[in-house]
């Protein structure tokens, strides 16, 4: 996948562009919905399947105080893209002055004359151009007076409720995970490099890794779960926590995520690791002594090992 960050002469480069838009956070089913067709579309024209999206997120420039915590990574967005079949990313940074770009101008100066796309695909939803003035009724407008195809994606249901990256958020900071599962596609994750911690797990019997997370992530609700771990290209179950640890600390102390991985020995500081949420076993919870926390880690792997999925020491991608 070819990724840029700017849209001038584009269109020269890559023939026939099918162009997805969206912020696409989480790239979740209704993400993943939109996507395929695009790529369907791509494929059926002999065409390029490209998606058009931001970073930062529009609400870091528009309106700091809303922008909501991100489901993933830059890196992670663009890694999921290419697998889902995109070939060209245009990751445009979000400015004030882009910002001011009004819909039709986007439209005519953008994906028209710099793009020269062939078929765009948007969300029911989505909106674009200064104050979200531009909207689905507005693209078909446009693409029936440019000549290009425009294929507005219905929402995806779950539950009969319409997936969402909003929503996808709330069930992720109540803990929710396997319902986020369900909207997303896949087991919600975090991923960071492994640092130097507390190291009191080892002197508890139950060495940690303990995650450096970049700044602007959701991270789920303090608790204990269940999940899969990433090192290189295998993948290992084990047991996270995430939040301040109350047993050792006071409210106010700096909420962290350890990961317990069962079975396995080895040095792995330095490493980038993925985590993913399979289940909440617990919230986090004080306990009146080491030795009650010990008895409830054990109950806890014990868990984690009866789990559907977790019965082998490792998987291999």
């Amino acid at each position: 996948m070819k990724i840029y960050q700017d849209w001038h002469g584009l269109g020269q480069l890559h023939q026939n562009l099918v162009v997805g838009l969206g912020n696409f956070d989480g790239l979740h089913l209704g993400h993943r919905r939109l996507i395929a067709s695009l790529v369907n579309k791509a494929a059926e024209t002999g065409g390029t399947a490209a998606v058009f999206t931001f970073f930062p997120h529009p609400l870091v420039v528009l309106k700091p105080e809303q922008a909501p915590p991100l489901l993933m990574t830059r890196e992670s967005k663009q890694e999921m893209l290419a697998a889902l079949g995109v070939q060209v990313l245009l990751e445009v940074p979000f400015t004030s002055q882009f910002a001011a770009i009004g819909p039709q101008e986007f439209v005519a100066g953008v994906l028209v004359q710099e793009l020269a796309v062939a078929h765009v695909f948007a969300g029911y939803n989505y909106t674009f151009g200064r104050g979200g003035r531009g909207d689905a009724q507005l693209l078909q407008a446009a693409g029936r007076q440019y000549g290009f195809g425009v294929h507005i994606v219905s929402p995806v249901m779950v539950d009969e409720v319409p997936v969402s990256s909003t929503l996808v958020r709330q069930m992720l900071a109540d803990g929710e995970v396997e319902a986020a599962a369900a909207y997303l596609g896949y087991s919600p994750f975090l991923e960071g490099r492994v640092v130097t911690g507390e190291q009191r797990g080892r002197l508890l019997g139950f060495p940690t890794a303990n995650i450096e997370l970049p700044a602007g992530l959701l991270v789920p609700a303090n608790g204990v779960y269940a999940v899969k771990i990433r090192l290189g290209k295998d993948i290992y179950p084990g047991v996270a926590n995430i939040g301040i640890k109350p047993t050792f600390h006071a409210q106010g102390f700096e909420r962290t995520l350890e990961v317990h991985i069962l079975d396995f020995t080895g040095d792995i500081y330095g490493e980038r690791v993925r985590v993913f949420f399979r289940r909440r076993l617990r919230g986090e919870q004080r306990f009146a002594s080491v030795e009650q926390l010990v008895e409830q880690i054990h109950r806890d792997i014990t868990m984690t090992r009866e789990l559907s999925g977790y019965n082998s020491q490792r998987e291999v991608i």
